[in-house]
């Protein structure tokens, strides 16, 4: 019964690791699903039950995400180390507005992309 059962979230995002009794009990509550049953059964007094090995919840929860800082690194590694104009892994990269900021472009996730120093010379303080 100490087994680990996945416990996946309304909309399948994995949340959790529980036991195999916990599951158990959150499936007779009415509050989880069983999406997998590999692992045979449970013997009670009364009944034969399924032992699951992933089960959903009925109801989303709704867990905060972890912010990630806008920074030159945070952008590299998003964008893979690479320019987004030419497609090239180079290793003098820089940040590029996409919306140039005397244009008003902000200094927002949306608005900054890798670009290799002669894609941005090239693109200079215009749109794109």
């Amino acid at each position: 019964m100490h087994e680990a059962v996945l416990v996946l979230n309304a909309n399948f995002e994995p949340i959790h690791v529980c036991t195999t009794r916990r599951a158990i009990g959150l499936i007779l509550a009415g509050k989880a699903g069983m999406i997998a049953n590999g692992r045979g059964h449970i013997k009670t007094v009364s009944q034969l039950l399924p032992r699951p090995s992933v089960i959903r919840l009925e109801s989303q929860i709704h867990r905060p995400r972890p912010r990630v800082k806008l920074t030159r690194r945070e952008i590299f590694r998003r964008d893979n180390y690479t320019c987004q104009y030419c497609g090239k892994r180079e290793t003098n990269l820089t940040l590029d507005h996409v919306i140039p900021r005397h244009l008003g472009g902000k200094q927002v996730w949306t608005n900054l992309v890798t670009a290799c120093s002669p894609c941005n010379h090239r693109k200079g303080g215009r749109k794109v």
